[in-house]
């Protein structure tokens, strides 16, 4: 397989994960080493392609965040609520994330810790789901500082590869009493910042990597990125309002088994 080839398809994954609970860095780490994929140095790609995975949620929910915006400027009360509660729920993940960001990295970044992650997450969620309390709030936008921090507190359980940060923040919004459908929204708006950040400050860790010339291949793994995810975010929510995480769930212990299976037989 081609290196520009490969680009494309760790893109797409990376688009077609980010927004689900099946761990995104887990099956680019899972990906890129079947694959032996050997693009640009020191994660680069990995990290920036990430940006085309957050373009693709700010696009798709550009008149929600335009709202929430002139909201906050104008002085509504509710959208006030609502930024505070974003901005307290990430951080927790900015704090863990620079205080333990090497030791993650080099610790827990194997497939052997994503197989395990996938599956222990995976009959985590189908307990939760089954044990979560009724829906009080139907709602995104109607979360606010307090229940922001639980689940920020829960999205920092998501640095490990293979547990998602998308199904922490979701099994978590749904044990406080949020509705499915709006716990997915949450976790996409949580995902704004919180990714930013961390493909961010990736990105200043690891720049002496980039060289010119893989501008084309990183490019290349950005758009992939950018339209899986728009496919794949309004097909998920149809599917949680539908069918709930179970398909999810199935799907992480499947996989888990299976890369369990194949590395240590």
């Amino acid at each position: 397989m081609s290196t520009m080839l490969e680009a494309v398809v760790l893109g797409a994954l990376e688009g077609l994960t980010e927004f689900l609970p099946v761990s995104s860095t887990g099956h680019l780490i899972l990906a890129g080493w079947l694959m032996d994929f050997h693009g640009p140095a020191g994660h680069v790609f990995e990290i920036v392609i990430q940006f085309g995975a957050i373009l693709a949620i700010c696009w798709l929910y550009r008149m929600k965040i335009w709202q929430l915006s002139r909201g906050v400027l104008t002085g509504d009360a509710p959208s006030r609520g609502f930024a505070l509660a974003v901005i307290i729920a990430v951080l927790p993940a900015i704090i863990l994330g620079v205080s333990f960001h090497k030791t993650i990295k080099e610790v827990l970044f194997s497939p052997l810790t994503v197989a395990v992650a996938l599956v222990v997450g995976g009959v985590l969620m189908l307990v939760l789901e089954r044990i979560a309390p009724p829906p009080r709030k139907t709602s995104f936008d109607m979360i606010r500082w307090k229940t922001g921090l639980k689940i920020g507190l829960c999205q920092t359980l998501g640095m490990i590869p293979g547990v998602s940060r998308a199904g922490a923040t979701m099994m978590g919004a749904l044990m406080l009493g949020i509705e499915r459908k709006a716990a997915a929204e949450f976790s996409f708006f949580l995902a704004i910042p919180t990714m930013l950040g961390a493909a961010s400050y990736d990105l200043y860790k690891n720049w002496h990597h980039l060289h010119a010339h893989d501008g084309e291949i990183i490019a290349v793994g950005f758009a992939a990125a950018f339209l899986s995810a728009l496919i794949v975010v309004r097909f998920m929510l149809r599917i949680v309002s539908t069918y709930g995480f179970a398909p999810f769930a199935y799907y992480r212990i499947v996989l888990g088994s299976g890369m369990l299976a194949y590395l240590l037989f």
